[in-house]
């Protein structure tokens, strides 16, 4: 990239939740997070919060916004934390034993909630914004 902060402007996704209603099945935090092609890097972590706001940060969610943004699909990304890294890094970096007991607990969860998620799918067409997807 030879500007990173055009490039990270022309693929920012704010992701249209009106369609969910004003209730959660569960609580969530509705919050930015920053996404991309790599593990965070820990010297990074204070910049990410103080450009972006940063709350959390993954590898997959800007994709999956930008294109169902893209093509006018709803989007709902849910997320579950399943590793915590501060300046120092993780207690899961070099741990996989670590990561997979926290990512099996996390992943657990998010499929108990799914199914309450999916209702909200079956809205009326007229409380959301066209079709569900």
């Amino acid at each position: 990239m030879s500007d990173p902060e055009a490039e990270s402007l022309k693929y920012t996704t704010v992701i249209n939740l009106d369609w969910l209603g004003p209730e959660r099945p569960f609580p969530v935090r509705e919050t930015l997070l920053v996404s991309g092609d790599r593990d965070i890097v820990p010297d990074e972590i204070s910049s990410l919060k103080q450009t972006y706001g940063a709350v959390a940060a993954d590898w997959e969610s800007a994709s999956i916004a930008w294109v169902t943004q893209k093509n006018h699909i709803r989007c709902l990304i849910l997320r579950g934390v399943s590793d915590v890294v501060g300046p120092l890094g993780s207690e899961t970096y070099g741990n996989p034993k670590i990561f997979e007991r926290s990512a099996d607990k996390t992943i657990a969860t998010l499929l108990a909630q799914l199914p309450k998620w999916l209702e909200l799918l079956q809205l009326p067409e007229s409380m959301g914004d066209g079709e569900a997807n």
